[in-house]
């Protein structure tokens, strides 16, 4: 997938390295989002940060969904836009993760 920001470096890290490390749960919940993201389209983009997994549907409309992995959760900030204030949950379980699909999916 391309990339958004213009001072990151691909090869400084990967998606694979946010999945080491974390528990099993996690981990599925994880993927499970990250599928789930890409599938909403091809104008999606991922950019893997050293802390952070960011999408994006544009470039004037920089991040959408903010994923902080951490060893038994997702920090996951979602922006419905540039206006509206920031959601930020905490999920361990993929029952959390569907609870916050519809909200992803009402980005525009």
């Amino acid at each position: 997938m391309s990339k958004f920001s213009l001072y990151s470096d691909k090869s400084a890290i990967s998606f694979e390295n946010h999945v080491e490390g974390l528990e099993e749960q996690t981990k599925t919940s994880l993927l499970d989002l990250r599928n789930f993201v890409k599938s909403l389209g091809n104008n999606v983009i991922e950019e893997v940060r050293p802390h952070r997994i960011v999408y994006t549907k544009s470039l004037t409309f920089r991040t959408f969904l903010d994923i902080q992995p951490k060893r038994d959760s997702l920090t996951i900030s979602l922006t419905k836009g540039r206006s509206e204030s920031i959601m930020i949950q905490t999920v361990k379980t993929i029952e959390d993760i569907a609870n916050v699909k519809p909200q992803i999916v009402e980005v525009k």
